[in-house]
């Protein structure tokens, strides 16, 4: 296992960050804390999470298997959903900002955040059903301001964010001397590629780390959902098919269905598994600092951690751009 820094910040974390989304739902506190367990033992230091990952069970879960090495690991949690039925119970206002990490950090059994993510934008609608009420970026980036200076958090981050909004938000920080965005976690994955466009060229300039999430767009790009198949039994294609339709990940997409085939051919030439193509094509990119992978047992861990040991050659990488066209940068 690698560590690489977090954009140009001080903080180092491991090439591979662990996604505890189905930390109590799919996944029980037991095999949680046996996932958490082998993860480090791998040498992963990096874990994610999130206050609205199964109603706060995730956070428990990741807390509670963590003690005795929290010093160890870097735990990022996330602010911005509706937790309750209050007015004020989401958002990124500065009131419900400090309720939420306030709450966050009696579920972790902490006393401090290593990275906290605004989980969406509060004030631009980019999936349907997620805008809520704007609050104005100084508001938001105050807060997080101060719980930085009171040593509750120690970066900042933000979630699925466009890149105009990056670049505001880095503007709002540097004319109020607050804070700054130190690494950013877009979807990105050989499915979507949009992110190469113009967030990934952003960060790259301003030194943010890129932690991408759903590196194997739900479970695609491991080949186990079949084009006219029905998904399988207890799989996240069977249990939630609106995620995929939300995400754009339908398995029977003309265009995912093109890529999907391309690697499952590559896979084939060259005796690697499709997921462990799809992770290693995203560590070979010098902007990205970790993938976040989401594993429900201790097996699939290990293999997604094997990805770490494939070196891809140009030639692979090429072969691969072939398969799926890369996106960007953005030109006018």
């Amino acid at each position: 296992m690698e560590y690489r820094r977090l954009g140009k910040c001080g903080l180092k974390v491991s090439e591979i960050c662990l996604g505890t989304m189905d930390f109590g739902s799919k996944v029980d506190e037991e095999t949680a804390n046996k996932i958490v367990k082998k993860a480090v033992d791998l040498g992963i230091n990096f874990i994610d999470t999130a206050n609205v990952y199964n109603n706060g069970k995730s956070e428990e879960y990741v807390g509670k298997a963590i003690k005795g090495m929290r010093d160890s690991i870097v735990i990022a949690t996330k602010v911005r959903h509706r937790i309750g039925p209050g007015p004020n119970d989401e958002g990124l206002s500065r009131k419900h900002i400090m309720f939420a990490v306030r709450e966050s950090l009696r579920r972790l059994g902490t006393d401090y955040i290593d990275i906290l993510y605004l989980h969406r934008p509060s004030n631009v609608d980019i999936v349907k059903g997620f805008v809520g009420e704007p609050t104005p970026l100084e508001e938001t980036l105050g807060a997080l301001n101060d719980l930085v200076r009171w040593g509750k958090v120690h970066y900042i981050g933000c979630s699925n964010f466009p890149a105009w909004l990056h670049c505001k938000a880095l503007w709002v920080s540097d004319v109020n001397g607050f804070e700054k965005f130190v690494v950013s976690q877009p979807r990105y994955n050989l499915l979507q590629r949009e992110a190469e466009r113009e967030i990934i060229p952003l960060c790259v300039d301003q030194g943010i780390g890129v932690v991408p999430y759903s590196p194997l767009a739900g479970g695609v790009l491991t080949g186990k959902y079949r084009p006219g198949a029905s998904p399988p039994e207890g799989s996240r294609g069977a249990l939630k098919p609106e995620f995929f339709k939300r995400h754009n990940f339908e398995w029977d997409d003309p265009f995912n269905l093109k890529v999907i085939e391309g690697l499952e051919n590559f896979s084939k030439e060259i005796g690697k598994p499709m997921l462990q193509i799809a992770l290693a094509w995203l560590l070979a990119n010098p902007a990205i600092t970790a993938p976040v992978i989401g594993p429900t047992t201790v097996e699939q861990l290990e293999e997604n951690v094997a990805a770490t040991e494939l070196k891809l050659t140009e030639a692979d990488l090429e072969r691969i751009d072939k398969i799926s066209p890369k996106r960007g940068p953005y030109f006018t």
